[in-house]
This record gives structure tokens, C-alpha cells and sequence, in this order.
């Protein structure tokens, strides 16, 4: 590679890197311009949210804990992605592994808890893989849109949780109380996830997530299996050509991706609620897929980007509560930065696509 060459990778490396920081700074701005439409001093707003999420202790660990159900919907998305096929539905499959996770601990509760807190998980997890590998089957067997057929899935789920909740899993003691408030039973404290700090929410789901992006990681770059799954979406026609069975590896995606969601799920009602609720998932199924485009569809990419758009979720309440601005702001902070982290990689393909030409 001749000097000059070497000096261009270099620059692309670094731009790559200082993309997703410039979006969220051109995002920030954006921002402060609209608090300016609302009469509201940006500096002060973004003081506020910073302070909420990472001003104290509590901030910064109720930061982390909303970062962890982010990281394990991310990598879901993540691996969906990188197979071609795009998952709309993690929010009916956190559902759907939180309901599972959760009828599981409560049914079979006199089980030991060494035996019991993995198994529960597993059960969450099984529930998302099947409900994200149905859209994945219909892709690949008849050509449903994907996109479609997940955010449909996603009011089903919320339709069977809340039948659930009103009727077979209801907790008896609100039954008893005659208040029959939507929720279940309290789930065994044997399957409890650890706190990793005291009076806190922030419990030992964290380190799995982190544990598990490392796992996904070497799946996508290290295994056969990872290495077909990046093939087919990159280029369904030459994989099938190649011999490549794409119909599995989409339902494979599809399916691992959803299996994600609902350990999500399930990690959430063990380490947080310990019971299922109304309103869990809390947006996560939507939110993950933000922080996975901002960490550009990479599993270690994906830890960074859950914890910046978990501070965002937690100063959202402390901005509106200090300058009276609504939380759904954060949500537009969101969007913005996506469409600047979409942007600046467009631009980046399209400035490489040019150089190659000028090669050619």
C-alpha cells in the first residue's frame, strides 16, 4: 500500500470514528434550536439532562439499567441486519419474553433457584426466538414483508399480554382485593437478578448484556455461521449461489434477533419489576433499534451507543421536571440522531464508491 494510500485509510478510519460524535453534536444543536422555539434556555435544559442522568450515583445507575435491555434489543437488531432483514418487532418480542419469562418462575416456583433463575430466562428467550422467527419463516417461504408482519406481531403480543394479565395471570391478590389492577403475581425471589448496587435498580443484567455483545461479536466474525449470516445480507443472489441456504439463514436472523428481545424481556421483569406489568417494554423494542444504528449495526459498537441513549432516557425526566419541557423532546433528540448518523454514513459510502471509480 503506497504512503498516500495508507495516510486516506487512516483519515477514513478517523472519520468513521468521529461521525457518530459529530451526529450527536449537529442532533444536540438541532436541539437547543427548538428549546429556543419553546422559550426554554438550552444550556440550562441540557445541564439538567446531563445532571439527571449522570450528576449522582442514582442517575448513573438508573442510566445502566435502562442501557441493558437497549444492548441486548440492539444486538438483536444487529444480527438481524447484518442478515438482511429488518426486526420491527422487538417490542411484542420483549412482551412476549417477559409474559413467558415470568408465567414460567411463577408456575414452577418451588423449584430450586440455581435451577429456576436460568431456566426462566430461558424461557424468554425461547418465547422471543419463536416470535421472531414466524416473520423470519414468512419472509423466507413466502416473501412476507418482513416490516409488516413484525410491527403486526407487536399488536398481537400486546393483545395476548393483556388478556394475560386480566384473566389467567392475574395476581390473586388483586383479585382478593377486588382492585384487579393488570399484573401478575410477584415472581420468586430466587430468580431476582442480583443488585450490583445497593438500593438501586442497577442489577447483574448489565454484565450478561455485556457479556453477550462480546458473544455476538465472535458469532458474526469469528463462526461459519456468522460468517453466512453477513453473506446473505449482503448479497442474498450470490450466497444462494454459492450454495448458501438463504432461506435458513433469514429465519436463523430473524429468529436469533427475537431470541434477544425476549431475554430482554426477561432480564427486565427479574432484575427490575419482578412481576409482569402493563407498559414493560417501556419502548425499548424501538428505542434498541436507535442505538444500534448509532453504534453502525456492530455488537461492541452497540454497548457505547445503549448507554448514551440509556443517560438520554433517564435526563428526559429531569429536564422536564427542571424546565417543563416535555420528555417526548428526547424522543425527537433520538430521531435527529439517526438521521445525522444515516446521513454521515451515506456519505461516507458514497465519498469511498467515488474514490474507487477514480481508481478504476
Amino acid at each position: 500500500m503506497a504512503a498516500h494510500e495508507r495516510t486516506q485509510f487512516t483519515l477514513d478510519r478517523i472519520t468513521g470514528a468521529a461521525l457518530p460524535v459529530l451526529a450527536v453534536a449537529g442532533a444536540l444543536v438541532v436541539g437547543a434550536l427548538l428549546l429556543l422555539m419553546l422559550g426554554v434556555n438550552p444550556f440550562t435544559a441540557y445541564a439538567a439532562l446531563f445532571n439527571g442522568a449522570l450528576g449522582n450515583v442514582s442517575g448513573i445507575t438508573q442510566t445502566l439499567t435502562k442501557a441493558t435491555p437497549l444492548l441486548l434489543v440492539g444486538l438483536g437488531i444487529c444480527i438481524a441486519f447484518r442478515g438482511g432483514v429488518i426486526n420491527i418487532g422487538g417490542e411484542g418480542q420483549i412482551i412476549l419474553g417477559a409474559v413467558s419469562a415470568s408465567a414460567f418462575a411463577i408456575g414452577f416456583s418451588h423449584w430450586p433457584g440455581w435451577l429456576l433463575l436460568p431456566l426462566t430466562m430461558l424461557a424468554g428467550t425461547l418465547a422471543g426466538l419463536v416470535w421472531g422467527g414466524i416473520p423470519g419463516w414468512l419472509k423466507a417461504r413466502m416473501g412476507v414483508n418482513e416490516i409488516l408482519s413484525t410491527v403486526m406481531m407487536n399488536q398481537i403480543a400486546l393483545q395476548v399480554m393483556n388478556f394475560l394479565l386480566r384473566g389467567p395471570m392475574l395476581d390473586p391478590a388483586q383479585i382478593a382485593a377486588g382492585t384487579n389492577i393488570p399484573q401478575s403475581a410477584a415472581l420468586p425471589e430466587a430468580v431476582w437478578l442480583t443488585r450490583l448496587v445497593p438500593r438501586t435498580l442497577f442489577h447483574s443484567g448489565a454484565i450478561l448484556a455485556v457479556i453477550l455483545a462480546v458473544a455476538v461479536y465472535f458469532l458474526l466474525w469469528r463462526t461459519t455461521i456468522g460468517y453466512r449470516i453477513r453473506a446473505v445480507g449482503l448479497n442474498a443472489a450470490a450466497s444462494r449461489y454459492a450454495g448458501i441456504p438463504v432461506s435458513r439463514y433469514v429465519v436463523l436472523s430473524m429468529a436469533l434477533s427475537g431470541a434477544f428481545c425476549g431475554l430482554a424481556g426477561a432480564v427486565e421483569v427479574m432484575g427490575v419489576h419482578h412481576r409482569m406489568i402493563e407498559g414493560m417494554s417501556g419502548g425499548y423494542g424501538f428505542s434498541g433499534i436507535v442505538a444500534a444504528l448509532f453504534g453502525k449495526l456492530h455488537p461492541l459498537g452497540a454497548i457505547p451507543a445503549s448507554a448514551i441513549f440509556g443517560s438520554l432516557l433517564v435526563g428526559a425526566d429531569k429536564m422536564q421536571r427542571s424546565v417543563q419541557v416535555p420528555s417526548s423532546l428526547v424522543v425527537a433528540l433520538q430521531g435527529l440522531i439517526v438521521l445525522f448518523v444515516v446521513a454521515s454514513d451515506l456519505y461516507v459510502r458514497r465519498r469511498s464508491r467515488r474514490r474507487m471509480e477514480e481508481r478504476e
